[in-house]
């Protein structure tokens, strides 16, 4: 039996009185998680969270249904919000702006978690200077077909380039398959120049180890190698940061290594039970990350050494459209991923001697961020289909619009 809607109890954090609604709830069924075992969770890891999330403003990222349902993301801080949540106003490219919820304290965490926040979705920006990104965040984002010794050898590469250019890495599990490292800076350089930096460095990574890595933006270009993902440090975009949960089924956890573990252990180890255990024995591999500030001098005249960055080829028809070099269809858009996964195994099943040809990296499932939550666009890659036997691009299986009814026409999805 599910727990009553009006069910709640209160925790004590620090002096502040936290409420938790339907604290029985099951939230993570295989690991037999609640809310309340949650907010529990955050506050007992609040020195290393905060660390990553403490003083940025950050987007709600709210699972309000379960895992089951799509989250939807909030950037506006909830009325009402209780005084131990700061805020800060953040304006955006296309004219907008957002009043952001800034987290400060355990209390903090716990709240958000109460909201339905699994992970934490901050800024690489302190709440006292929105413009200046103390920051660099380096994503390596495996293909499929990638296993976990190969994100390991990039990773490796990536901190000597950083290394070789004056700057820490802080190597953290993403709670999925990748990767990622983080790099304190100085903020005194925009995002324009956090984002070039960044690009440069995944462009290097890829100079020294061709085939392993690439900075190649387009998905259907990377093969089977590791995304550096430089464009998770252009404005606006967020990541989840140490000691997030994530939602997977075993309740895994984006969690801070030290180097010398980045080989040995595997993602799969760091869940909400075992992180709770690992930092009550040792406390956060990445306690001195504040005293390591770095600056970007060595990777932006690297930038000026390397020149522009090669960029795809547009269309002739007048409004920019990138033209892909690679033979894609596209086969669905959905609006959550189980759907997108049905959608490729039944395009599969129509196509079954194109569909034996696929390498693992062929199938692209992307995640795009609509209106307020993510919808799913499936293609097919055919570069390893000979031409003669490659499928025709035909109607799509599911085509859901994710701006249907919230706003003029025109505003559909960017591809």
């Amino acid at each position: 039996m599910s727990p009553s809607s009006k069910s709640e109890t209160f925790l004590d954090v620090d002096g502040e009185e936290v409420r938790i609604s339907s604290p029985e709830k099951v939230v993570f069924p295989e690991p037999g998680l609640t809310k309340l075992d949650l907010a529990r969770y955050y506050v007992a890891v609040a020195e290393g969270a905060l660390r990553g999330a403490g003083g940025r403003p950050m987007v709600l990222k709210r699972f309000v249904k379960g895992l089951s349902q799509e989250p939807f993301f909030q950037k506006r801080v909830p009325e009402g919000h209780p005084p131990y949540i700061d805020t800060a106003t953040l304006h955006y490219a296309r004219g907008t702006s957002a009043e952001e919820a800034v987290v400060r304290n355990a209390a903090g965490l716990a709240w958000v978690s109460n909201l339905g926040c699994l992970d934490l979705n901050p800024h690489p920006v302190r709440a006292e200077d929105l413009d200046h990104p103390d920051e660099l965040r380096v994503d390596l984002d495996p293909m499929p077909g990638v296993d976990w010794s190969q994100i390991v050898d990039v990773a490796f590469i990536a901190q000597d380039v950083l290394t070789d250019h004056g700057l820490v890495g802080w190597p953290k599990t993403s709670g999925s398959r990748g990767l990622h490292i983080l790099v304190r800076i100085a903020p005194q350089w925009t995002f324009a120049d956090v984002r070039l930096a960044a690009e440069t460095l995944a462009r290097e990574v890829e100079n020294r180890a061709p085939g392993l890595a690439t900075a190649r933006w387009w998905k259907e270009e990377r093969g089977e190698s590791v995304f550096v993902d430089f464009n998770q440090n252009a404005k606006d975009r967020t990541v989840a940061s140490a000691y997030s949960i994530r939602p997977l089924p075993d309740a895994r956890v984006s969690t801070p290594l030290d180097w010398d573990e980045v080989r040995s252990r595997r993602p799969e180890e760091f869940t909400v039970r075992t992180v709770l255990e690992r930092f009550a024995e040792r406390g956060d591999p990445h306690a001195g990350i504040d005293e390591a500030v770095g600056s970007l001098d060595g990777l932006l005249a690297l930038a000026r050494e390397l020149g522009p960055a090669e960029k795809p080829p547009r269309s002739g028809d007048g409004e920019g459209r990138r033209v892909s070099q690679m033979p894609l269809i596209e086969v669905a858009r959905t609006k959550t991923k189980p759907e997108a996964q049905e959608a490729l195994e039944r395009w599969k099943a129509e196509h079954r001697d194109a569909a034996g040809k696929l390498h693992p990296a062929d199938e692209l499932v992307d995640g795009m961020r609509g209106s307020s939550s993510l919808w799913y666009r499936v293609r097919i890659n055919l570069q390893h289909v000979p031409e003669a036997e490659r499928p025709q691009q035909g109607a799509l299986l599911a085509d859901y619009d994710p701006w249907a009814g919230r706003g003029p026409a025109g505003g559909g999805p960017r591809t």
